[in-house]
């Protein structure tokens, strides 16, 4: 349920431009006729509608996320606060200016806050979040839980400046099936190299440990 929630936004966001991309003519005149009090001329053209309304459809499962859990009581992580600013700001934006560059932008922003964070808790405040999340299942040596810090703030740095890369270099829909498909995988084999890595510096014990093998 977690993990749907967390991809919620971006399944939607991708479900609504494709639909949208494959019936521009449809998404021009619906945005245009319920949405025009939100964009600029109050007119979207059909190159700009599929983008438009995704960006709504992301604002809208956003806010969703965070009234769901704030309803049931749970705690809203700070980078979820952080990804709702910006995908209000400049979602927002990109709706009223008729230009998709502004959510373009948003992706980078948040992998960049990522980065920033990791780096500032580690360098100014000496703590580790990565061994705060998973100390309790990982005993791993100071010098290895660093290495794997500043692993995570290279990636998401790499990762914010190739999303740009991406956004000016090749069109809208090519820049939605790297933000979908293309960030994820990359996200899913750093997450495994992660765990190669983790492997080698596990203590010898916790093989000692482990069940014998059933006959």
């Amino acid at each position: 349920m977690k993990l749907l929630l967390d991809f919620l936004p971006l399944i939607l966001f991708f479900g609504t431009f494709k639909y949208a991309e494959g019936n521009k003519a449809w998404a021009s005149d619906f945005a245009s006729a319920h949405l025009g009090g939100l964009v600029s001329g109050g007119v979207v053209g059909p190159n700009e509608a599929p983008v438009l309304l995704a960006t709504l459809v992301v604002i809208a499962a956003t806010l969703a996320q965070v009234v769901y859990l704030r309803a049931r009581g749970r705690a809203v992580g700070l980078m979820l606060w952080v990804s709702l600013g910006l995908v209000v700001t400049l979602g927002g934006l990109t709706v009223w200016f008729h230009n998709e560059t502004f959510i373009k932008w948003k992706p980078s922003g948040l992998y960049w806050a990522l980065a920033v964070v990791f780096w500032f808790s580690q360098t100014v405040l000496g703590k580790n979040l990565l061994k705060t999340l998973l100390s309790e299942q990982l005993s791993l040596p100071a010098p290895v839980w660093r290495q794997l810090n500043l692993a995570w703030v290279l990636f998401f740095a790499m990762l914010g400046a190739l999303n740009l890369w991406v956004a000016y270099h090749f069109d809208t829909p090519t820049w939605v099936n790297f933000k979908v498909f293309g960030v994820t995988a990359m996200i899913f084999v750093f997450t495994l190299a992660q765990g190669l890595f983790i492997s080698r510096h596990l203590p010898d014990d916790a093989a000692a440990t482990a069940p014998p093998p059933s006959t």
